[in-house]
């Protein structure tokens, strides 16, 4: 009833565009459906009035009720993205009904069912997305800051790994940028032609961790050139970086004993020219226990250098130890980095015929350019990704359930 009061109000004596109904389909609607999906979402809902059932009986301890409550808030997010999109569903079917006894000579009353009807399947879809994120258990590492690392590849391209290395390292910065986060440098190896070896930042900000944590992996390349030997040949390379993506240690206490570590100074490497620091103000910081590794080279003060290089070798320490204790998962350093060979690419980016593609959606997005800015384009990836992690957890989380 309220989609067709939202329609009387619309109308006019003014003539409207008629608008061709093209029906995308709900990405969501199938997974929603699934069985096993209904019926954890019954057991939450069963779950919500019960808890609710014995509070309002009085019979409960106080330690009890707060338990209680607690739980309560966390099924009543479900419960409420539940009843939005059973309401939306309603809605929905309302307006295809109106559509279907609709004459055709009406054609003013067709064209708003239409722009209705296009407008709920929208906000399906979107009521649909947010009932699948409050089913899926949070990670505690979402909120988390992040050790960001780029990588030249070793085993493919040459200078057009190094070149490309850097374009990534300035979408990275952008998308920084673009989503208002700290952008803290920690270590930059420059190559030639203003390519690059390898840097590690620091980035910080809201859910930092929960927007770059499927960037870690290999990236892939397809190019002709524009510097460097390569560009001589003028013919498409294939070349390789990887990106590895630390969350910064929050809750995990990381005790680094002084006699665990060997700290070398040395001068910091640069382009030549006044870039060259002339004095031993680089710090490389090795764990002796495990042979970790960090260095920074990024200020002329030792103690910054120091500082630094602590920060991210905390950081490699702490990831290795969450690795251990969520085996599950595929967040840690060595399985982000792999062999770095290219059948391990988890997106491509081909610039000559102007394409990005994700491998694990599917994805393919036009505009190479606007993607290496790290902004929207880049943001709307990550976001389908987010979702597409999602689908699958729940998928997992009711398997395990059943």
């Amino acid at each position: 009833m309220a989609a067709l009061i939202r329609i009387l109000m619309r109308l006019s004596p003014r003539v409207h565009t008629v608008r061709v109904l093209r029906s995308n389909g709900h990405k969501t609607d199938d997974l929603l459906k699934n069985e096993a999906v209904q019926r954890h979402i019954k057991r939450v809902v069963d779950e919500q009035k019960a808890i609710s059932s014995r509070l309002e009986s009085g019979q409960v301890t106080e330690s009890d009720r707060r338990a209680l409550n607690l739980r309560l808030a966390e099924v009543m997010k479900v419960v409420k993205a539940f009843e939005k999109t059973q309401l939306a569903l309603r809605e929905l079917a309302e307006i295809q009904t109106l559509i279907h006894n609709t004459g055709a000579e009406d054609q003013q009353m067709l064209s708003l069912l239409r722009e209705e009807h296009e407008e709920l399947s929208r906000r399906t879809e979107k009521q649909n997305k947010e009932l699948i994120e409050t089913l899926v258990p949070a990670d505690d590492l979402d909120s988390r800051s992040v050790v960001l690392e780029v990588a030249a590849g070793r085993t493919t391209g040459g200078d057009i790994c190094q070149q490309f290395t850097r374009e990534m390292f300035d979408m990275y910065q952008g998308f920084a940028s673009y989503k208002h986060w700290d952008f803290e440098l920690f270590n930059y190896t420059p190559a030639d032609y203003g390519g690059l070896h390898h840097a590690a930042v620091r980035i910080s900000g809201d859910s930092v961790y929960r927007w770059l944590r499927f960037e870690g992996g290999t990236h892939r390349v397809q190019r002709i050139p524009e510097v460097g030997l390569s560009s001589r040949m003028q013919r498409i390379h294939t070349g390789t970086m990887t990106v590895v993506v630390l969350p910064q240690p929050s809750h995990v206490d990381i005790n680094i004993a002084a006699k665990d570590l060997r700290i070398d100074t040395f001068r910091s490497r640069g382009a030549g020219g006044q870039s060259v620091n002339t004095t031993d103000s680089a710090v490389r910081v090795v764990h002796l226990p495990t042979g970790t590794v960090a260095e920074c080279q990024q200020s002329r003060s030792q103690l910054q250098n120091r500082d630094a290089a602590l920060r991210l070798l905390r950081a490699r320490l702490s990831q290795s130890i969450m690795g251990r204790q969520r085996a599950q998962t595929h967040a840690t350093r060595r399985q982000q980095v792999g062999t770095r060979s290219q059948s391990e690419r988890i997106r491509t980016y081909n610039f000559s015929q102007d394409r990005v593609t994700d491998h694990r959606i599917g994805s393919v997005t036009r505009d190479i350019k606007e993607f290496m800015r790290g902004g929207e384009a880049l943001e709307e990836v990550l976001r389908l990704l987010q979702e597409n992690h999602e689908r699958e957890a729940l998928l997992k989380l009711v398997q395990i359930i059943s």
